[in-house]
């Protein structure tokens, strides 16, 4: 894996007066598995059908799998898009469903499909339309890799699922991950749904990125940094404040942090990810614009990108 999956840059979309993309830079490196997380109306599903071809952008560029998304075979080969309502021929059997993908697909692997639908005790001769919801997201599941993508796109395939049907069909998804050079991005709005497999993260507030880089990275990042409210001007100087809190006596700080904090009247704590996502998505909605640190794919290295 040496490239970006997917490369936007300065990418906008509207809708009439109402922007829901806009001015978005991004890069997603081949072979992550990315979750894309924000809240409803964020902009998500517009993303995912840009990346898709599905519709085409009112400004800016965007790249997967080093060309413009478009609409002829070849490249759809390349693709898997699961559309949020999992759109399935309800009349028809799973291995109805299996027998038309094989006709459709130049690259069909049954025995990938088939395989993930007998290991998980799904009928084949059963209609779609009478399986549970977590039933038929395994199916759906199953069609989009037994084309063999190379990038697999899902739109809040589990926001309807009960949680032991999303915990199985993220497993699903993260050993399908594991076992290829598969590039995922997966959209949800569930943070703890995503946190256990995902590497990469992408948030998205108000139509516009806040973060992309890798997870582990962003972790490591940021701090948070509780202590006298009279010693707040040693943080504002020194780091990148994401949200602030102060009472009368004291102050809390969520900050970027290049560097160790070392000042000895601040007690410093790690940051969970579901309490990072919640907090750049609380600047997004107050209108403070995203600065990226996104990761180079070949080499690991960061670099700022102006959105």
């Amino acid at each position: 894996m040496s490239g970006d999956a997917v490369i936007a840059k300065a990418l906008s979309k509207q809708y009439g007066p109402k922007w829901a993309l806009r001015s978005c830079s991004l890069a997603v490196p081949e072979g992550r598995l990315c979750a894309l997380v924000g809240p409803n109306g964020a902009g998500k599903s517009t993303l995912l059908q840009l990346a898709a071809g599905l519709i085409k952008p009112t400004a800016g560029r965007i790249e997967v799998l080093g060309s413009v998304p478009r609409q002829d075979a070849a490249w759809l080969g390349q693709i898997g898009y699961l559309a949020q309502d999992i759109p399935l021929y309800r009349r028809l059997s799973a291995g109805e469903l299996l027998g038309m993908g094989r006709h459709l697909n130049p690259k069909w692997d049954d025995a990938v499909a088939r395989g993930r639908l007998t290991d998980l005790g799904l009928p084949l001769d059963r209609p779609v339309g009478l399986l549970s919801g977590g039933e038929r997201a395994q199916v759906a599941l199953a069609l989009a890799l037994g084309k063999h993508p190379r990038l697999l796109l899902l739109d809040e395939p589990v926001a309807s699922l009960d949680p032991l049907a999303r915990r199985e069909f993220l497993a699903s998804l993260a050993a399908a991950n594991s076992e290829s050079d598969l590039t995922v991005v997966l959209s949800s709005h569930l943070v703890a749904d995503v946190e256990r497999i995902c590497d990469y993260l992408i948030v998205l507030s108000a139509s516009q990125v806040q973060l992309c880089s890798d997870v582990e990275g962003l972790l490591a990042a940021h701090r948070v940094l509780s202590g006298p409210r009279r010693q707040t001007a040693t943080v504002t100087g020194k780091y990148e404040i994401v949200t602030e809190q102060h009472t009368e006596r004291q102050s809390t700080f969520l900050v970027r942090a290049d560097r160790p904090v070392d000042e000895p009247w601040w007690d410093v704590s790690e940051v969970g990810l579901e309490e990072l996502v919640l907090a750049y998505m609380r600047r997004g909605r107050n209108g403070v614009p995203g600065d990226l640190h996104v990761d180079d794919a070949a080499g690991g290295r960061a670099e700022a990108v102006a959105i």
